[in-house]
Protein backbone atom coordinates (compact mmCIF):
# COMPACT_ATOMS: atom_id res chain seq x y z
CA UNK A 1 0.00 0.00 0.00
CA UNK A 2 1.49 3.52 -1.11
CA UNK A 3 1.24 6.22 1.68
CA UNK A 4 -0.87 8.94 0.88
CA UNK A 5 1.70 11.41 1.66
CA UNK A 6 3.46 12.39 -1.70
CA UNK A 7 2.27 15.54 -3.79
CA UNK A 8 1.87 13.28 -6.85
CA UNK A 9 -1.08 10.99 -5.52
CA UNK A 10 -4.13 10.77 -3.27
CA UNK A 11 -4.86 7.45 -1.76
CA UNK A 12 -8.11 6.61 -1.48
CA UNK A 13 -9.17 3.02 -0.35
CA UNK A 14 -6.16 1.30 -1.76
CA UNK A 15 -6.79 2.83 -5.03
CA UNK A 16 -4.15 5.41 -5.87
CA UNK A 17 -5.70 8.28 -8.15
CA UNK A 18 -3.04 10.42 -9.63
CA UNK A 19 -3.39 14.47 -9.34
CA UNK A 20 -3.98 14.20 -13.45
CA UNK A 21 -7.25 12.44 -12.56
CA UNK A 22 -8.27 14.40 -9.87
CA UNK A 23 -7.16 18.23 -10.57
CA UNK A 24 -9.71 19.39 -12.78
CA UNK A 25 -11.93 22.08 -12.86
CA UNK A 26 -14.68 22.01 -10.44
CA UNK A 27 -16.51 25.27 -11.51
CA UNK A 28 -15.93 24.24 -15.09
CA UNK A 29 -18.35 20.69 -14.38
CA UNK A 30 -20.25 22.63 -12.01
CA UNK A 31 -21.64 24.74 -14.34
CA UNK A 32 -21.84 22.29 -17.63
CA UNK A 33 -24.43 20.49 -15.38
CA UNK A 34 -25.73 23.07 -13.14
CA UNK A 35 -29.08 22.79 -15.17
CA UNK A 36 -29.56 19.47 -14.43
CA UNK A 37 -28.32 19.35 -10.94
CA UNK A 38 -30.67 22.19 -10.23
CA UNK A 39 -33.23 20.33 -11.54
CA UNK A 40 -33.64 17.25 -10.11
CA UNK A 41 -33.00 19.10 -6.61
CA UNK A 42 -35.94 21.40 -7.20
CA UNK A 43 -37.86 18.50 -8.71
CA UNK A 44 -37.44 16.62 -5.56
CA UNK A 45 -38.34 19.58 -3.54
CA UNK A 46 -41.47 19.96 -5.21
CA UNK A 47 -42.76 16.03 -5.55
CA UNK A 48 -41.45 14.69 -1.96
CA UNK A 49 -44.63 16.21 -0.20
CA UNK A 50 -47.38 15.79 -3.36
CA UNK A 51 -46.05 11.90 -3.13
CA UNK A 52 -46.10 11.95 0.50
CA UNK A 53 -50.25 12.88 0.36
CA UNK A 54 -50.89 10.45 -2.38
CA UNK A 55 -54.15 8.27 -1.12
CA UNK A 56 -53.32 4.37 -1.34
CA UNK A 57 -55.59 3.60 -4.11
CA UNK A 58 -54.07 6.41 -6.20
CA UNK A 59 -50.47 4.96 -6.50
CA UNK A 60 -51.81 1.45 -5.99
CA UNK A 61 -54.62 1.19 -8.40
CA UNK A 62 -53.92 3.79 -11.73
CA UNK A 63 -51.69 2.30 -14.22
CA UNK A 64 -50.07 4.56 -17.14
CA UNK A 65 -49.32 3.31 -20.82
CA UNK A 66 -47.08 0.74 -19.63
CA UNK A 67 -49.27 -0.32 -17.23
CA UNK A 68 -47.20 0.53 -14.20
CA UNK A 69 -48.67 2.28 -10.64
CA UNK A 70 -46.96 5.65 -9.58
CA UNK A 71 -45.44 2.83 -6.88
CA UNK A 72 -44.12 1.28 -9.65
CA UNK A 73 -42.83 4.39 -11.72
CA UNK A 74 -41.14 5.99 -9.03
CA UNK A 75 -39.29 2.33 -8.30
CA UNK A 76 -38.24 2.72 -11.89
CA UNK A 77 -36.86 6.29 -11.52
CA UNK A 78 -35.10 4.58 -8.52
CA UNK A 79 -34.06 2.15 -11.04
CA UNK A 80 -32.82 4.87 -13.13
CA UNK A 81 -30.81 6.92 -10.81
CA UNK A 82 -28.70 3.70 -9.52
CA UNK A 83 -27.60 2.81 -13.26
CA UNK A 84 -26.58 5.94 -14.25
CA UNK A 85 -24.84 6.18 -10.91
CA UNK A 86 -23.07 3.22 -11.77
CA UNK A 87 -22.34 4.05 -15.52
CA UNK A 88 -21.06 7.82 -14.55
CA UNK A 89 -18.56 5.73 -12.16
CA UNK A 90 -17.72 3.13 -14.84
CA UNK A 91 -17.33 5.99 -17.27
CA UNK A 92 -14.53 7.49 -15.33
CA UNK A 93 -11.99 4.72 -15.15
CA UNK A 94 -12.89 1.82 -17.61
CA UNK A 95 -11.77 2.08 -21.00
CA UNK A 96 -14.60 3.54 -23.48
CA UNK A 97 -16.78 2.09 -24.26
CA UNK A 98 -17.79 0.81 -21.70
CA UNK A 99 -19.89 -2.39 -21.89
CA UNK A 100 -22.47 -1.91 -19.48
CA UNK A 101 -25.60 -4.15 -18.98
CA UNK A 102 -28.52 -2.25 -20.84
CA UNK A 103 -31.67 -2.92 -18.29
CA UNK A 104 -34.24 -1.05 -20.44
CA UNK A 105 -34.36 -3.00 -23.14
CA UNK A 106 -35.93 -5.94 -23.99
CA UNK A 107 -38.12 -5.34 -21.12
CA UNK A 108 -35.95 -5.71 -18.39
CA UNK A 109 -36.51 -2.23 -16.67
CA UNK A 110 -40.37 -3.54 -16.26
CA UNK A 111 -38.70 -7.34 -14.85
CA UNK A 112 -36.50 -5.03 -12.59
CA UNK A 113 -39.84 -3.82 -11.43
CA UNK A 114 -41.41 -6.81 -10.95
CA UNK A 115 -38.27 -8.74 -9.05
CA UNK A 116 -38.05 -5.57 -6.56
CA UNK A 117 -42.00 -5.82 -6.07
CA UNK A 118 -41.99 -1.94 -6.01
CA UNK A 119 -45.88 -2.35 -5.84
CA UNK A 120 -45.87 -3.87 -2.28
CA UNK A 121 -42.78 -1.30 -0.87
CA UNK A 122 -43.51 0.78 2.01
CA UNK A 123 -44.73 4.29 0.05
CA UNK A 124 -42.84 6.38 2.82
CA UNK A 125 -39.59 4.28 2.21
CA UNK A 126 -39.82 4.44 -1.39
CA UNK A 127 -40.23 8.18 -1.72
CA UNK A 128 -37.44 8.72 0.87
CA UNK A 129 -34.78 5.95 -1.22
CA UNK A 130 -36.21 8.12 -4.71
CA UNK A 131 -34.90 11.53 -2.66
CA UNK A 132 -31.85 10.08 -1.26
CA UNK A 133 -30.64 8.18 -4.32
CA UNK A 134 -31.28 11.19 -6.68
CA UNK A 135 -29.26 13.42 -4.48
CA UNK A 136 -26.31 11.65 -4.15
CA UNK A 137 -26.74 11.34 -8.14
CA UNK A 138 -26.74 14.97 -8.07
CA UNK A 139 -23.34 15.05 -6.09
CA UNK A 140 -21.88 12.02 -8.04
CA UNK A 141 -22.22 14.63 -11.04
CA UNK A 142 -21.12 17.25 -9.44
CA UNK A 143 -18.01 15.66 -9.06
CA UNK A 144 -17.14 13.85 -12.70
CA UNK A 145 -13.96 14.00 -13.90
CA UNK A 146 -14.57 16.55 -17.00
CA UNK A 147 -11.30 14.98 -19.03
CA UNK A 148 -13.84 11.88 -19.20
CA UNK A 149 -16.88 13.87 -20.81
CA UNK A 150 -16.28 11.93 -23.77
CA UNK A 151 -15.77 8.20 -22.73
CA UNK A 152 -18.76 6.34 -24.07
CA UNK A 153 -21.00 3.33 -22.76
CA UNK A 154 -22.27 1.06 -25.47
CA UNK A 155 -26.36 1.60 -24.81
CA UNK A 156 -27.39 -1.28 -27.67
CA UNK A 157 -25.70 -2.53 -30.81
CA UNK A 158 -24.88 0.80 -32.73
CA UNK A 159 -25.45 3.15 -30.29
CA UNK A 160 -22.45 4.51 -27.87
CA UNK A 161 -23.78 6.84 -25.73
CA UNK A 162 -20.97 9.65 -24.05
CA UNK A 163 -20.83 10.19 -20.07
CA UNK A 164 -22.09 13.93 -21.08
CA UNK A 165 -25.20 12.85 -23.45
CA UNK A 166 -26.07 10.86 -20.72
CA UNK A 167 -25.96 12.82 -17.69
CA UNK A 168 -27.30 15.72 -19.89
CA UNK A 169 -30.41 13.62 -20.65
CA UNK A 170 -31.05 12.55 -17.20
CA UNK A 171 -33.42 15.61 -16.19
CA UNK A 172 -35.65 14.75 -19.65
CA UNK A 173 -36.18 11.03 -18.35
CA UNK A 174 -37.03 12.46 -14.98
CA UNK A 175 -39.18 15.22 -15.59
CA UNK A 176 -40.70 12.25 -17.95
CA UNK A 177 -41.67 10.09 -15.78
CA UNK A 178 -42.47 13.02 -12.66
CA UNK A 179 -45.38 13.99 -15.56
CA UNK A 180 -46.39 10.52 -16.13
CA UNK A 181 -47.40 10.38 -12.33
CA UNK A 182 -49.25 14.09 -12.46
CA UNK A 183 -51.32 12.73 -15.16
CA UNK A 184 -52.05 9.49 -12.96
CA UNK A 185 -52.73 11.60 -10.19
CA UNK A 186 -55.19 14.20 -12.69
CA UNK A 187 -56.70 11.11 -14.08
CA UNK A 188 -58.96 10.61 -11.16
Amino acid sequence: MRSSGTADNYLIKNIVISNEDRNYNQYTMIQIFEPVTKGIASLIEVWENKLLSLPNEVITERRNKQNRTIKQILGHLVDSASNNMHRIIHLQYQDSPVEFPNYATNGNNDRWIAIQNYQDENWKNLIQYWKSINLHLVHIIENINPGKLGNEWIASPGNNVSLEKMVLSYLEHFELHLNEIDELIKKG
